[in-house]
């Protein structure tokens, strides 16, 4: 079974899990707000994604953009984007789809459909 964090104000969130729910796999869900992923679980993540780390940012988030991070993250170490991206989870790519072995950041439905199909 999957897991998803999501954040239920969010519409690309709600098309992902209507998506999911049309085509019958089952997930769990998760507040990406109050229930995130801590730095371990986001280094884990990350590892099974292949993506670089930069994709997992919300870089349209209003934390995102309050932090200036589009500037400051070019010159932050790895360790350093973790610790960021575990301290609110409303800087994290939204959905997050987690499965076993792979993970999708954010809603693309030619690439869920793909891997889940």
């Amino acid at each position: 079974m999957f897991k998803v964090y999501c954040y239920s104000k969010c519409s690309t969130c709600k098309k992902a899990l209507q998506w999911l729910d049309d085509h019958g796999i089952e997930y769990v869900p998760a507040d990406i707000k109050t229930d995130h992923p801590d730095e371990s679980e986001l280094r884990e993540i990350h590892r099974r994604s292949g993506l670089p780390l930069r994709r997992f940012f919300n870089t349209s988030g209003i934390l995102y953009r309050e932090l200036e991070l589009s500037k400051k993250l070019p010159s932050v170490s790895e360790d350093e984007q973790f610790r960021l991206l575990a301290s609110d989870g409303m800087l994290v790519k939204r959905p997050l789809l987690v499965g076993d072995d792979f993970v999708l950041a954010g809603f693309s439905e030619a690439e869920w459909s793909s891997r889940l199909l």
